[in-house]
């Protein structure tokens, strides 16, 4: 599960995030761009900017992406309810209001590059992909990574980078990144995500042992050194791999 315990405005006005112009990237069929979209409009109104999302970037970018076309056909009519959903193989597409807060606390950019760990349905990445245009996304189950890079590609998201594979290691042919998120949780902060975190860069990632003790982080590379920020409680489906195996810190 992808979802948050309590909300977080005080945490987010206290960051200071910016507010900008939203830069749209992808190139969604005519067809899907206005389906739904008084959904998405309400969904944006009452669960994410009532609860204190406010960067205008953002804010469009979960205006436009089709939730309900990154969902099982059977679960489409609930894309928009204030949860996460199940999309197959034990994985969940987030809460709508904890994808936008893990976006928002990114401080991304329109020439930011983000490297998303755990692709699950590909909706991470296209709203990230709403923002930049520099877009690296990693999943472990080649069958959810294979189906996500489909989606991307068939909604006009094809400038995202996909890759199947373990996302405990990172990316680092392409690093470094401005910019992570992690969408399964880890029991540590993996030390080969900070490595690739640039300088003054950002991730935001779950973790926890176990689903009731999980505290999403923010945190912020300065001189080289992880600088950690907790912005509360979240329940995230645990990252799976080497990030389980002993000696893993290593």
């Amino acid at each position: 599960m992808a979802t948050a315990t309590r909300a977080f405005p005080r945490v987010l006005a206290a960051l200071g995030i910016g507010l900008g112009a939203c830069v749209r990237n992808g190139t969604q069929p005519a067809a899907t761009v206005g389906e739904r979209a008084a959904e998405r409009e309400r969904m944006v109104a009452q669960q994410i900017e009532a609860r204190g999302v406010s960067d205008e970037r953002v804010l469009a970018a979960m205006r436009a992406v089709p939730r309900h076309l990154f969902v099982p056909a059977e679960l489409r009519a609930r894309a928009y309810e204030d949860g996460p959903l199940p999309i197959g193989l034990g994985q969940t597409i987030s809460q709508p209001y904890i994808v936008a807060v893990m976006t928002e606390v990114l401080a991304l950019g329109p020439e930011s590059r983000v490297l998303e760990i755990g692709s699950g349905s590909g909706y991470q990445a296209a709203v990230l992909a709403e923002i930049t245009p520099h877009v690296f996304t990693i999943e472990i189950v080649p069958a959810l990574g294979e189906r996500a890079a489909r989606t991307l590609v068939e909604l006009g998201y094809g400038a995202v980078r996909c890759r199947i594979g373990d996302g405990y290691f990172g990316w680092p042919e392409e690093a470094p990144f401005d910019a992570i998120v992690v969408t399964a949780a880890p029991g540590f902060v993996p030390p080969k995500l900070v490595e690739q975190l640039a300088e003054k860069g950002r991730m935001c990632l779950p973790v926890g042992a176990g689903p009731w003790d999980q505290e999403l982080l923010l945190i912020t590379k300065e001189a080289g050194r992880p600088v950690e920020r907790n912005l509360g409680g979240v329940r995230f489906v645990p990252m799976t791999g080497a990030a389980q195996q002993p000696g893993a810190r290593r």
